[in-house]
């Protein structure tokens, strides 16, 4: 079985300029604040159908505030059958340090 992976911000940069799924598990209005442009929200409500629609395969990067929840979610979706998932350090308020540029408001896309 696999596991996750720790990645900086940059990693998961690079990762999602390659199509990888990124998946923001902050509460719905922290999250339509600001976000990492193009990424989900995920929450208990949302969680069954994404599984369900998933790409098992596909490169999946899981972000929080500050890169500590996202490590039991990304266990959690290895769990059920992911195989390529990452838990991003420092969270979103490390990304927007380093990306303000690739951040959007907005509800869930």
């Amino acid at each position: 079985m696999s596991e996750f992976k720790r990645i900086p911000p940059e990693q998961a940069q690079a990762l999602r300029e390659q199509g990888a799924v990124v998946v923001d598990i902050r509460d719905p209005a922290t999250f339509a604040a600001l976000h990492i442009s193009g990424s989900k929200h995920l929450d208990n409500h949302s969680l069954h159908a994404f599984i369900t629609a998933a790409d098992l395969d596909a490169p999946t990067v899981v972000v929080c505030y500050h890169g500590n929840s996202s490590q039991s979610a990304a266990a959690y979706l290895v769990s059920q059958g992911f195989s390529d998932v990452y838990s991003m350090d420092g969270g979103f308020e490390l990304w927007r340090t380093i990306y303000p540029s690739e951040t959007s408001q907005g509800t869930a896309e």
